[in-house]
């Protein structure tokens, strides 16, 4: 039988300039920015789990926080009572919070939170160390001062590189849904939109409430269809019963 011949590489095509355009040089963080995104996309067997979460609760546990730790000069925001339910829910399914290896599969020990911040330099993803046994309110503190640095580039290496699960929230920009791109070697990636009122259902009722569609994009090779589903139980009954998270 004659060998499979090989498919042909990929060759980009010519890109033509014109008058008025302008050639911007990559960064090296965008060179390494593109690189990671295409090698998760192209090696990463990728599947996608939406959900939708009622944040009432949610939204009253924030405001009662946000009026003791005012004080301290903390303000909690929505995407820190998210890190934090995120992290509590992996502690629950410690099988979710691990990387593929050719040779074994790594289940990580501490639960270690990668939130993605935007920076003219390029995405970078700062690390919220141990979130689970953190306090939502040094949880903003934290993201706060790893974001402000992160966005003129004084991070230190150990403080963006590892990290078991990420964090993508582009709901401050009106995004209602969307499917985030894994970050290797994490084996999760939970894309956050934005919080609107919609008209449920609620005991043959239909009410108003506030929701957000979340979707969480999963290495297949890490967690199945059922593991990712069970995560995404138990992450919305800490969102919608935020008083479990905080117990």
């Amino acid at each position: 039988m004659p060998a499979a011949k090989a498919a042909p590489a990929f060759t980009p095509q010519p890109v033509f300039t014109a008058p008025g355009d302008t050639r911007v040089p990559h960064t090296s963080i965008r060179k390494v920015i593109a690189r990671r995104m295409l090698e998760s996309k192209q090696q990463v067997p990728h599947f996608y789990l939406t959900v939708e979460f009622e944040i009432d609760a949610l939204l009253a546990a924030r405001q009662a926080i946000n009026d003791v730790v005012r004080k301290q000069g903390a303000k909690v925001s929505v995407n820190d009572m998210i890190i934090k339910a995120c992290a509590k829910a992996l502690r629950d399914h410690p099988e979710c919070n691990a990387s593929w290896t050719e040779d074994e599969m790594i289940q990580y020990g501490a639960v270690d939170i990668s939130v993605a911040v935007a920076t003219d330099r390029g995405l970078i993803t700062p690390i919220v160390r141990n979130a689970d046994m953190k306090g939502v309110g040094q949880i903003s503190v934290e993201m706060k001062d790893l974001a402000g640095r992160a966005k003129v580039g004084k991070l230190k290496l150990e403080e963006f590189q590892g990290g078991g699960f990420t964090i993508s929230n582009l709901g401050m920009f009106g995004v209602n849904d969307f499917a985030a791109i894994i970050n290797p070697p994490q084996a999760m990636i939970l894309a956050v939109g934005a919080a609107e009122e919609r008209a449920v259902v609620r005991k043959g009722q239909i009410v108003v409430r506030n929701m957000i569609n979340c979707t969480l994009a999963v290495d297949h090779r890490v967690v199945d269809g059922a593991m990712g589903a069970q995560y995404l139980q138990t992450l919305r009954a800490y969102i919608e019963q935020p008083a479990a998270m905080l117990a």
